[in-house]
């Protein structure tokens, strides 16, 4: 018993030099989360659980985004580690957030995706993002919209323009993301978007583009000739 405590902690310590060297370079899915789980599960071989949370959930995207509720239906995975997994695509997004603030020039399609795509991280429902911007491109608010379809045109786009005059915006950008999707809009998006554009042109605030986000792809509406209308940034 003492010998398989001694290789098992063994086993452990390697795994964790591995990771100071070379990050997870190499790592197979399931060394992945059999090192993370070493954090909730102190005393229990983590790797049978990792090739368990794969098999149930299918990939280890699907892992982390997976509701609590049914991590913790999986053999030996506690609310304790249920809560470790769900942090990660947190932090990531967190992270990746953290590099972008408020007042950085947003002066491109590609500034733009980039700013944008942190922001959906480990999102499961469609998210709508409002940005903000001056008369030359710097980014003065990123504010939620709201979750759910963009079905109420009129009260949305009273919501754009009241948050564009707080922060005397001269341009907006939309975003939204497409969970289970692909970065593709929808015949509702393109609707959605010239109406909201129409309504706010005579409020003199320019819709500069609306982005669809999924994974870690990005479509954009200006771009792909739906907004015509919309000087180039």
């Amino acid at each position: 018993m003492i010998f398989l405590e001694k290789s098992h902690e063994g086993h452990r310590a390697r795994m964790k030099n591995r990771f100071l060297e070379t990050g997870l370079k190499g790592f197979e899915k399931h060394n992945i989360l059999e090192l993370l789980l070493f954090y909730s599960i102190p005393r229990r071989d983590t790797n049978e659980i990792a090739h368990e949370l794969l098999d149930t959930f299918g990939s280890l995207s699907g892992v982390f985004d997976a509701p609590v509720e049914e991590l913790t239906k999986v053999k030996n995975i506690t609310l304790n580690s249920a809560i470790l997994i769900k942090m990660i695509p947190a932090l990531s997004a967190a992270y990746l957030d953290d590099r972008n603030s408020v007042g950085m020039v947003l002066n491109s399609t590609e500034k733009i995706g980039a700013f944008l795509l942190p922001k959906f991280v480990g999102k499961t429902r469609e998210h709508f993002l409002l940005l903000c911007l001056d008369n030359k491109n710097k980014l003065l608010s990123c504010t939620l919209l709201g979750e759910g379809e963009l079905n109420k045109v009129q009260i949305q786009a009273r919501k754009i323009a009241e948050y564009a005059f707080k922060v005397s915006a001269s341009s907006v950008v939309l975003a939204h993301n497409h969970p289970q999707g692909f970065a593709f809009p929808s015949d509702q998006d393109i609707y959605a978007t010239k109406s909201i554009q129409k309504i706010l042109r005579p409020l003199d605030i320019t819709l500069l583009d609306h982005i669809i986000v999924a994974g870690g792809d990005f479509v954009s509406l200006f771009e792909s000739g739906l907004l015509a209308e919309v000087s180039e940034y």
